[in-house]
C-alpha cells in the first residue's frame, strides 16, 4: 500500500487476517496468490507483513487471546484523522467501541468499531511521515 493511499482519510488502507493457525495461513495464502512473507516483531506481538513483490498488502498475526474462540477472520482498516476524535460520533450513530484505542508501536493508533448493524470494522489514524509497514 502506498504512503499516500494510507493516509488518505475514508480510504481503506489495510487488510489483516487474525487466525489459528499462522504457520498455515502463510503456506495456504502464500501459494494461493504468490505472495511473500516477512516476520516482524512490532512491540511485543509476532506478525506476519504480506508482500506482492515489494509492496506490503496486508498482515497476519494469531488471534489475541483475549479474543480466544473467537473465529479466524480478514479484517479491513479505515483511515481516520484522529481515532480518538471519531469515537463520539461512532457512538452518537448508534455505533458501538468494540476495542477502544491502542498504538501500534511505529505504525499508527486503532480502535475497532461495530456499526448499528454487527459488522465490526477497524478504523486507524497514522502519523505524518508513516510509510507502510
Amino acid at each position: 500500500m502506498s504512503e499516500s493511499a494510507m493516509k488518505q482519510v475514508g480510504a481503506f488502507s489495510w487488510n489483516e487476517l487474525m487466525t489459528t493457525d499462522v504457520k498455515g495461513a502463510k503456506v495456504f495464502y502464500g501459494e494461493l496468490f504468490n505472495w511473500g512473507m516477512q516476520d516482524v516483531k512490532p512491540g511485543d506481538m509476532d506478525y506476519t507483513l504480506v508482500k506482492l513483490g515489494d509492496q506490503d498488502i496486508a498482515g497476519i498475526m494469531a488471534i489475541p487471546d483475549k479474543a480466544a474462540g473467537m473465529p479466524p477472520l480478514w479484517g479491513a482498516y479505515v483511515t481516520v484523522a484522529d481515532v480518538d476524535a471519531l469515537l463520539p460520533r461512532v457512538m452518537q450513530l448508534g455505533g458501538k467501541v468494540i476495542v477502544s484505542p491502542h498504538d501500534i508501536p511505529d505504525v499508527g493508533r486503532f480502535a475497532v468499531i461495530q456499526d448499528p448493524q454487527g459488522a465490526m470494522l477497524s478504523i486507524i489514524s497514522y502519523p505524518m511521515g508513516h510509510s507502510a509497514a
